[in-house]
């Protein structure tokens, strides 16, 4: 089969495509012909091997555990293994799976659902990471309520453009931060009110929030504080530097023991991939109320290209290899 191979930790440039042979299955995973792969950070870190943190998680040392990146697909599935219940060869699936860069991709039952019969493959290769993190940091994180005013800091990007409709269908009045080329994306989505950076400090307009999501840029906790209610939510959810051993995780270790000591809930928090989560994402897009905002699509053989358009933070909404 084709896939995208890397060797070693580095730079897209790295990547190379290649014939190799098709993954075995386990008795509870899924083989998966893979027709669309998403495009998110995790990616990247994965791919880089960077801050160094990750190495030590579990994604090898010196050189990639898994050779093929990529983890979001939506596909068809071809074999199932002897102890998987919940799917057969035929379905169409979204979740993820490992080295899904790739004709074929091997993924746990558990991880995958039924794809939504109202999205493409691609549309539907851009929800699981990106979905369930937005899903998480508003639901379970955040505790989102209806009539709440909720900020989303990054609302043009993977997983802002997922919170921003989240949050409206969870009843929240939504304000989304972007830069100035994205505003149109971001009112697109349903938000409320959207606030241009480069024009606004949105801390500084006296308006309070029940709920930030930052997802994006670095503002000082401080700042983060002033735009809260007394008894608000704080979730980082990115927020990243060049820092090779931190890379920004500093400032979400700072929030969290800040947080023991103040009114206002300030924390992080890592998103995992769950089957009923994906079963939650795919009811609200049956239903109209979630559309994965897809910026651009590249071919397999592209994917360093789609690495490099995403690090460059040029895409608005989601990046997405198809296979």
């Amino acid at each position: 089969m084709k896939a995208i191979v890397q060797d070693r930790f580095g730079p897209a440039d790295g990547l190379e495509l290649r014939d190799i042979e098709t993954p075995e299955i386990g008795a509870t995973e899924v083989l998966v012909r893979v027709h669309a792969a998403g495009v998110d950070r995790g990616v990247w870190h994965v791919m880089t091997g960077l801050p160094y943190p990750i190495r030590l998680a579990g994604y090898g040392f010196r050189a990639p555990k898994h050779g093929v990146p990529g983890t979001d697909l939506a596909g068809v599935v071809t074999a199932v293994g002897a102890d998987v219940t919940r799917f057969a060869p035929g379905d169409e699936v979204f979740g993820t799976g490992i080295g899904t860069y790739a004709e074929y991709a091997r993924a746990h039952e558990d991880q995958l659902a039924a794809k939504p019969t109202t999205l493409t493959f691609e549309q539907a290769a851009a929800l699981p990471a990106s979905g369930v993190t937005a899903l998480q940091a508003l639901r379970d994180r955040g505790a989102v309520q209806p009539g709440q005013h909720v900020l989303v800091i990054g609302a043009s990007g993977g997983v802002g453009t997922f919170a921003v409709q989240l949050a409206k269908a969870f009843g929240a009045e939504v304000t989304g931060v972007c830069s100035t080329t994205k505003t149109d994306l971001v009112r697109s989505l349903g938000a409320d009110h959207v606030v241009d950076y480069s024009l606004e400090d949105f801390t500084a307009t006296g308006t309070r929030y029940d709920l930030i999501l930052d997802i994006g840029g670095n503002t000082s906790l401080s700042r983060l504080r002033q735009a809260l209610t007394p008894k608000g939510t704080l979730v980082i959810v990115g927020g990243e530097t060049s820092g090779k051993w931190l890379g920004g995780t500093d400032r979400q270790v700072r929030a969290m023991v800040l947080s023991m000591f103040v009114s206002q809930k300030l924390g992080t928090f890592i998103a995992a991939v769950k089957q009923e989560d994906l079963l939650v994402l795919a009811q609200l897009a049956e239903s109209g109320q979630l559309t994965p905002a897809v910026d651009r699509t590249f071919s397999l053989d592209e994917a360093p290209k789609a690495i490099r358009h995403l690090d460059e933070g040029h895409a608005r909404g989601k990046v997405v290899v198809t296979v």
